[in-house]
Order: structure tokens, then C-alpha cells, then sequence
């Protein structure tokens, strides 16, 4: 690995400061991926975005991981037009395919933005890569430039707890040999898990329309899309877990976590743990108040912008 076990400890300790960050989303598959934009784009003391990749994803809402990779390009743009911002320079399309059993690196611009800012930083300032999807463009960056990963932190929510029966959540199946590619790359891994970790951050249909909705064309559109989800919403709550990777580099303290060996991901989806493996960062429990008050506070006071 092109990296001591030292160097990767230092690059996953808390980050300090206004840190660098990129973010990969298949935003068009879930409604949390909007509120995970939104919140990292309206914190610019904490973040300097420098990139939006499109992810490919697969299920009833796509003909295919290309058509789910562009339709979250698309929407990333419906996003940022309602918050004013451009485009240009900022949204990468991905991959079109998984990096899959044969982890084979999938060429996309998305891969090549990565990799060109990874190699732009240094492990004194290092480029956080925030995943909230399946891992394809991350590992085919890692398979093409091995030579990024240490001056890159990779923080995913992927997977279910390191104690769960199996660990077959959506972003993780769907690119199973990417997500190996990731666990034995020995990149700085901040893993933020599903089941087991992140399963109470959620919020509702009366909680959106009272501290979202009326917050301009941004909080209008993100109550639609969270409540055009569902067409029952009595007793309904919606998972909006893509905050957390944000909500712990906006603050370790809303996302507790502790340092373990990374586990081995088994071809059936299943986690085999060998203490002696390299070190990764893994997330142990969510303060989901504290990541939506900050949310809306963002929100409320961004809308109360004139514009």
C-alpha cells in the first residue's frame, strides 16, 4: 500500500478547519441525497465543494446504472438552479457501468475530476471524498491512480453495522466488487453504516412542511420530492441518511466513531473481520437532531436572503 499505517491514522483524525470536498451522489434514486446537497452547499465556512459527481444506480427507478447515472445528473442540476447556483465546472457525469467482480476501473469524467484533485492536494490537505451511493466512480479512481490515496479520506454510507447478519444494503450490492476494490485499497475509509447506525435518522411529512417548505424555491422543491416518495403519510416517517457522511465532517461529535481493522466484504455480502488489516474510521451512532437543526437553521437562513 503506498501509505503507512501512520499516515493513514493522521489522515482519519477529526478534520480541523475549512477542509476540500467533493461529493458523489446517484441523487435521482433517493430523496436523502437532495438534503445531503443542499446542507453540505449552504456550509461554506466548513466546506469548499469542488465537484458533484453522478453515480450510477439500478432498481425501479432506472432502465440501468447509465440511465440512473444520468438522471442523477439531471437532477443535481434541478437542485442547483433552485439555489442559484452554476453548474459549470462543479457537476461531473460518472460511470455507466459497476466496477464489478472483475473490479475493472470504469473510465467517466467524474473519475478523471476525482483524480485530478486528489493529486492536486497533499496528506496535509487532503481532498474528502464523500460517497452516498454505490462506490463505482471512487474505486475506479482508486484501481486507475493508486497513487491518490494518501491525500484522500473517503467518508461512505455504505453497508449495515460491522454486527449485522449481513451487510446487503443498496449502495454496497449494487457494486459488490467495487466496494471490495474500496475495503482492501487501504484508502483513509470513514465508513458510516445503515442498518445499526444510521437507522433513526429520519424525518416526516409534518416536520419537512413546517421547517422546510416555506423556505423559498430550494424548500419547495425538496418537500415535494419528500413527500412525493410516499402516497400514504400517515404514521410515515422517510429515511434521509445521506446527512450523516456530512453531518460528521460538519462535526465528529453528531456522528461518534471509533477506529477499527477494516473488515473483509465477502462475496455474499457478509463481513469477515481480521484485526490485522489496515485501520479505518467507522461511525457508531447519529445525533439526527443536531444534524437536522443545522439543516434548517441553513435553510431558513439562506431563504431569508433577498435575491
Amino acid at each position: 500500500m503506498p501509505i503507512t499505517e501512520a499516515a493513514r491514522l493522521k489522515l482519519l483524525s477529526s478534520p480541523v478547519g475549512r477542509i476540500r470536498v467533493v461529493l458523489d451522489t446517484d441523487t435521482y434514486n433517493e430523496i436523502d441525497d437532495h438534503f445531503a446537497i443542499v446542507q453540505m452547499l449552504l456550509s461554506p465556512d466548513r466546506f469548499d465543494v469542488e465537484a458533484i459527481y453522478a453515480a450510477p444506480f439500478f432498481n425501479v427507478r432506472s432502465d440501468g446504472p447509465a440511465h440512473g447515472m444520468e438522471l442523477s445528473y439531471q437532477e443535481i442540476l434541478r437542485l442547483l438552479e433552485r439555489l442559484e447556483m452554476s453548474p459549470e465546472g462543479l457537476v461531473h457525469r460518472g460511470v455507466t457501468e459497476y466496477v464489478g467482480p472483475g473490479k475493472q476501473a470504469r473510465a467517466g469524467p467524474a473519475v478523471d475530476d476525482m483524480i485530478a484533485r486528489a493529486r492536486a492536494g497533499s496528506p496535509d490537505n487532503p481532498l474528502y471524498i464523500v460517497a452516498i451511493a454505490a462506490i463505482s466512480n471512487v474505486a475506479s479512481a482508486l484501481l486507475r491512480a493508486p497513487d491518490i490515496i494518501d491525500r484522500v479520506v473517503v467518508v461512505w454510507l455504505g453497508g449495515h453495522a460491522l454486527e449485522w447478519p449481513d451487510t446487503a444494503e443498496f449502495n454496497l450490492r449494487q457494486d459488490v466488487g467495487g466496494a471490495q476494490v474500496l475495503f482492501d485499497s487501504g484508502v483513509p475509509l470513514v465508513l458510516v453504516p445503515c442498518r445499526g447506525v444510521t437507522s433513526h435518522l429520519h424525518s416526516t411529512v409534518p416536520e419537512i412542511e413546517r421547517y422546510v417548505e416555506p423556505h423559498g424555491s430550494i424548500g419547495a422543491f425538496l418537500a415535494m420530492r419528500f413527500k412525493e416518495y410516499s402516497a400514504d403519510h400517515l404514521g410515515w416517517a422517510k429515511e434521509i441518511w445521506d446527512m450523516a457522511p456530512v453531518g460528521w465532517l460538519l462535526n465528529p461529535d453528531w456522528a461518534p466513531s471509533v477506529i477499527v481493522p477494516a473488515p473483509i466484504l465477502t462475496d455474499q455480502m457478509t463481513w469477515s473481520i481480521d484485526r490485522r488489516r489496515h485501520a479505518m474510521r467507522y461511525v457508531t451512532s447519529i445525533n439526527r437532531n443536531a444534524i437536522l437543526r443545522d439543516f434548517f437553521l441553513k435553510l431558513a437562513a439562506f431563504a431569508a436572503v433577498p435575491r
